[in-house]
């Protein structure tokens, strides 16, 4: 199998970037991230690439998966014979939100 290239666009801290990072992981398949928070510039690639503002969105051989969870691009790799399917467990839920205190932490709205 040859080894896919990988651009991940993933937030800093988020439970479904978390998702993605732990199969790409998983599947020990080296990827380049591209931190939409960290780098706004990486954001308005992702939203040109994609379509669309949601993240996170991981590009696969030029493919683009957008809005997607761990599950969704373990499943593409499986799918399409990039990797062989595993039982293994990873460290992190693979199709999860970020905790709500994540976000009560960072932003409140007074109306």
């Amino acid at each position: 199998m040859d080894t896919p290239q990988i651009t991940a666009y993933l937030k800093t801290y988020c439970g479904w970037s978390a998702g993605v990072r732990a199969v790409l992981t998983k599947y020990n398949l080296p990827y380049t991230e591209k931190d939409i928070i960290q780098n706004p510039a990486f954001r308005w690639e992702m939203e040109t690439k994609s379509g669309q503002p949601l993240s996170p969105c991981v590009e696969i051989n030029g493919h683009m998966l957008a809005d997607v969870s761990g599950e969704e691009v373990e499943k593409y790799l499986a799918d399409n014979n990039l990797v062989q399917p595993s039982k293994a467990q990873t460290d992190v839920p693979l199709n999860a939100p970020c905790p709500n205190e994540q976000h009560e932490g960072s932003v409140k709205l007074n109306f």
